[in-house]
This record gives C-alpha cells, structure tokens and sequence, in this order.
C-alpha cells in the first residue's frame, strides 16, 4: 500500500496496516522538507511516477484536502481496517477509507469513499456516512443517520437516530445534534446550535 501524506495521520495508518501484514510501499508527501516518518523515507510525489499495483490511501486528515488529493491520483485505492475494529458483515465500505482501532461499525451502514472513522468511534445500524467524511474519536452515531460529503464529527460528539447532516458541516467536539443540520453549517453545544452556516 502507497500513503499519501506523512504528519500522524500517517503513523497510524502504518501501524494498520503492520498490524495486518500489509507492506507500506512508498510513503509521499508535498512538503519537500519531510524526509523520514517512522522507519519510513517519504519522497515527494509526481504522477509521472511508475508504481507497482499496489493500493493507495490518502494519510491526510483534512476533508477537502484529501479529496483534493484524491482527483490528482490516477491510482486504485486501497481499505485500512484495525483488526480491533467491530464491523457488520452487511457494512459497506468503499475505497480508500480508514478505519482505526475500537471502533464499532454495525448492521446495514454504509461507508463512503476516502472517509476516516477513528479510534472508538461508533456508528449504528442503517447509516450512511458519505465521501470524505470524518467522524473523529469517541463519537457516536445512533441509528440511521446521514452524514453529508466532507462533514466532521467532532471527538466525543453525540448524533440522536435519524438525523440528517450536510455536506462540508463541522459538528463541534462533545455536541448533541438532535436536529437535522444543514450543509456548510458549524455546531456546537448540548443541544446542538449553528453558529456558522455558509449556504454556498
């Protein structure tokens, strides 16, 4: 497996996918400056580059810079997933996502592509969590919610069943959204209140 992007997103993918006898293959990065992650040399990356086939995941946790990345790489992508993860065996998962260690996945949700779900984070039945998303550490998401393209879950943050969220929205650490939320909206607090939205 390729990384793209060495900050310490990328430490914990590597310790992934050692965990599960995958090799790392190459690990790059923009920043020029950034020689060594690890036990891992880090080049900068050109498309010209002829690469065995081996999967691709973007190591970045910035939404919209991991998308961003993502239409540059004409590359397969590839899954990391912690073997301590509690995942359903009807959960669908497209490429290119994390998943880190504790975190529970259960029946019928649905996983979109380049999304990160990290450490302990869990996620109930029937939800749909879109591309690029990233539900952080300790959050929690009940039964049937949405989550919209790009969004973050902040760490420890509580989403009620059936909730919707936007695209591009940022849920604030520790928030309880007990409402739908609109796309490009910022929410904080118990119980959850917008104090940002950009309907762009």
């Amino acid at each position: 497996m390729y990384l793209y992007g060495a900050s310490g997103h990328a430490k914990v993918i590597i310790e992934i996918l050692e965990l599960c006898d995958i090799k790392v293959a190459g690990l790059f990065d923009d920043n020029p400056d950034v020689k060594k992650l690890l036990n891992y040399n880090v080049k900068t990356f050109s498309n010209k580059e002829v690469l065995k086939n081996e999967g691709f995941i973007i190591s970045v946790g910035d939404n919209a810079i991991r998308k961003n990345i993502s239409k540059r790489l004409n590359y397969k992508f590839g899954i990391a997933i912690h073997p301590n993860s509690t995942i359903s065996k009807s959960v669908k998962i497209k490429s290119g996502t994390v998943i880190m260690g504790n975190s529970i996945i259960n029946a019928d949700s649905k996983i979109g592509r380049h999304a990160i779900i990290n450490t302990s984070a869990s996620i109930d039945h029937d939800c749909i969590i879109e591309d690029f998303v990233h539900i952080s550490p300790n959050s929690t998401l009940c039964g049937n919610v949405t989550v919209g393209e790009g969004t973050q879950i902040g760490a420890g943050a509580t989403i009620i069943p059936g909730v919707k969220i936007g695209s591009w929205s940022l849920i604030g650490a520790g928030a309880v959204i007990i409402r739908d939320v609109p796309d490009h909206a910022v929410v904080v607090g118990n119980p959850g209140r917008i104090i940002k939205s950009d309907s762009k």
